[in-house]
């Protein structure tokens, strides 16, 4: 109930500037894509990518799937649990997109969540997606291992088994390993020479490790 009651106030307030200074996370993000949509809006049946920065700063992702009527909404460093709760009804579902990617949970694990909490929030999502938008394709692309937070790793790889599992026998569903492609040769280890210089977000060559893997998915 009490997400339902904060998602009407946002339906009231969320295209005004005194919505922004209420402190939602992330407000300024979701109104420039409002905007963005008001001025041209996708059309139907296109590719959507949504989940945090990693998203958000692929910024030529949309070049590197030219041919592809791609919609990229990521959502600054925000967790998988606030995309369940707040943002599905501005980044994904006005879309009715024909497939839908999705990498979100890092930050999840980063804050403290457990690896069962972000399956179990992804669980939510997905449940979410086959209800309201049954005809879509969901993949899920594994969380990463960031170098700057190698503490997190062990609980990383059991959210990634934990929602694998969860896919393994869903209609229309994928868990898409993009995580062992940025480790170094023969280790598992991630390559930091993938990374920007904060070790958290991937720079241009790891992009190009993840296009290599999505490229079969993303047509």
């Amino acid at each position: 109930m009490k997400t339902k009651l904060f998602l009407l106030f946002l339906a009231f307030t969320f295209s005004t500037p005194v919505f922004a200074q209420q402190g939602f996370p992330f407000a300024n993000e979701i109104q420039a894509f409002k905007h963005q949509d008001s001025l041209d809006f996708p059309k139907k049946n296109g590719i959507l990518f949504i989940g945090s920065s990693s998203i958000r700063k692929w910024t030529d992702l949309e070049q590197r799937f030219a041919n592809e009527p791609i919609i990229r909404r990521g959502v600054g460093g925000c967790e998988l649990w606030q995309i369940v709760d707040y943002y599905t009804p501005y980044i994904l579902f006005p879309y009715q997109a024909r497939k839908i990617f999705i990498y979100a949970g890092e930050n999840d694990i980063a804050a403290g969540k457990s690896a069962q909490f972000v399956a179990d929030e992804f669980t939510k999502l997905w449940t979410m997606i086959n209800q309201k938008s049954p005809s879509s394709e969901i993949y899920f692309m594994s969380i990463k291992p960031s170098p700057s937070r190698a503490k997190y790793f062990t609980e990383v790889d059991k959210a990634n088994v934990l929602i694998k599992t969860y896919l393994k026998d869903k209609p229309k569903s994928h868990f898409i390993n993009v995580a062992t492609v940025i480790y170094k040769a023969g280790t598992a280890v991630p390559d930091s020479s993938l990374f920007q210089s904060d070790y958290l977000h991937l720079n241009s060559k790891g992009y190009d490790k993840w296009q290599k893997v999505l490229q079969p998915y993303v047509k």
